[in-house]
């Protein structure tokens, strides 16, 4: 398929090259850069769907093992009530009363408390060890409030055992509603550290476990300092509180890293689990990735620039040589004036520029006087230097730019004149002897006035588009004159008949010599 003449020109511009070796890397960025922009987009959702993932699961088995516990406490607080329980032995009473506590996971001591604080009823022994409990803040608080329910504490150091628990704890009512005491279940902070430690989130992820005053339960990764600090007031913890459940990017007042959060209330209870990522180790893999990218993209655009500019300093090197070279075919080498080839085009336009216009058009040919005799006396050399001569001479005589000088032979030259009469085109013909009767070659003894040339003139004045008179016919007319010229003595213009009257007329210029 042959490509349109103005497409084809484009491809071969320099500039439609260099300006393609631009925008294509430009697009390849702005393609390589949404790309970049919807991994990274990409990166972020997995990050987020893991983290909301991992909250559910753990929120459901810490839920799960505090309803376990809790169902327990119930169950204990209303078997106290039940007829004949408290007239059991000892062993059927520790029977009844904590049958379902072995189904909880990492649970610690359970006992039943007096008003007093003293152990009445202990799950793992008969008879109970010794213990009291009033000064625990657990105690005092359901001992103020009747309503309280289930009562989640901070944490603790068991005093029976010396390992780190939290205690889950309800009231005992008396029959007339006063305070009995309490039945409590401790749960080992090692049950949440296991279930953190099982998780890999990377060097800066955290898990935090924290109750509705901003106390701490625990934290994954483990730090000793970390347990039981009160983050009340904080930036996070607030919205932690306030939203029950959602997600955010925040600061840690902790260790200043930023994270995403994503965070839930742990059930019906007094409990907030929050799963933190580093945005950092999230952008961590899309950066790396992103880097390797941008370099290829880069790399490859600067190749593409360069190899853009490359070709398009050679297709203006290209295009310099084929106008240069077109120039010289429309030159002649010798004088540097146009040769045949572009006189004939240049009188073509002009022609019907004349026709359009109405206007006169004159045209000279010039032919250097016995000219052979140069080259056989002086050689070629001596002959050259005289042509330039004259060709310096002609192009001297015309001073307009649309005013054409050509050498369209070995000796002849014509002179083309656009909106010039007969009269315009006799004063040039004069201008020009004047000025080759200066003309000399010092080097080969040639004197001023020792060159001379015949001039022939002829004018055309078209009447019309039509006009059946053609640029052939005004070169012959022209041409013809010159002969007349060469055969009235050489030196001198003749100029061709024009219209009708002039028939047979010869007017001709002599230069007298000094």
């Amino acid at each position: 398929m042959v490509l349109p003449h103005r497409l084809s020109r484009r491809l071969r511009s320099a500039r439609t090259w260099i300006a393609l070796g631009i925008l294509a890397p430009i697009g390849m960025l702005i393609v390589s850069g949404l790309m970049l922009i919807d991994m990274r987009r990409d990166a972020w959702s997995m990050a987020e769907q893991t983290s909301k993932n991992l909250l559910q699961v753990i929120e459901r088995d810490i839920a799960r093992n505090v309803e376990i516990i809790d169902l327990t406490l119930k169950a204990v607080v209303d078997n106290l009530k039940a007829p004949g329980v408290t007239e059991a032995t000892p062993e059927l009473r520790q029977l009844i009363l904590f049958d379902r506590a072995s189904t909880a996971r990492d649970l610690g001591v359970m006992l039943v408390l007096d008003e007093n604080g003293d152990s009445i009823i202990d799950a793992s022994a008969v008879p109970p060890r010794k213990l009291n409990n009033a000064d625990r803040d657990y105690f005092k608080a359901h001992k103020a409030n009747p309503k309280l329910g289930l009562h989640i504490s901070r944490p603790l150091v068991s005093r029976l055992t010396g390992s780190r628990i939290v205690v889950l704890s309800r009231r005992i009512d008396k029959p007339d509603g006063s305070f009995g005491g309490i039945v409590l279940g401790s749960l080992k902070l090692s049950y949440f550290a296991g279930l953190f430690d099982q998780i890999g989130l990377g060097k800066d992820g955290a898990i935090n476990l924290y109750l509705a005053d901003g106390t701490r339960l625990m934290r994954h990764p483990y730090v000793e300092d970390d347990i039981g600090v009160n983050l009340a007031g904080t930036p996070n913890f607030d919205r932690f509180l306030r939203e029950r459940s959602g997600a955010f990017v925040g600061t840690s007042v902790r260790d200043g890293v930023e994270r995403h959060y994503a965070f839930r209330n742990v059930g019906e209870w007094p409990l907030s689990l929050n799963v933190a990522l580093s945005t950092r180790e999230i952008e961590a893999a899309w950066g790396a990735k992103a880097l390797v990218i941008s370099t290829i993209v880069l790399a490859l655009c600067g190749l593409t620039v360069f190899l853009s500019l490359l070709y398009g300093r050679d297709l203006r090197r290209r295009a310099a040589l084929q106008a240069e070279l077109a120039e010289l075919s429309r030159t002649d080498v010798l004088t540097g004036l146009p040769n045949r080839r572009h006189f004939e085009e240049a009188f073509e336009r002009v022609w019907l520029a004349a026709c359009r216009t109405r206007q006169p058009l004159s045209l000279l040919v010039v032919d250097a006087d016995h000219f052979k005799r140069y080259n056989d006396r002086y050689g070629h050399a001596v002959g050259d230097e005289v042509l330039k001569g004259l060709a310096n001479c002609l192009s001297a005589s015309v001073h307009r730019p649309d005013d054409l000088v050509a050498r369209v032979g070995g000796e002849e030259f014509v002179i083309l004149l656009p909106g010039t009469d007969r009269e315009g085109a006799l004063r040039i013909a004069g201008k020009l002897h004047a000025a080759i009767a200066s003309l000399a070659v010092p080097s080969a003894g040639i004197c001023a006035g020792a060159v001379t040339v015949s001039v022939g003139v002829a004018v055309a004045v078209a009447v019309g588009p039509a006009d059946a008179a053609s640029p052939n016919d005004l070169y012959r007319k022209a041409d013809a004159a010159l002969y007349a010229a060469k055969e009235g003595g050489r030196n001198q213009t003749r100029c061709a008949p024009g219209a009708p009257e002039d028939t047979g007329a010869v007017i001709a210029l002599r230069l007298v010599r000094a």
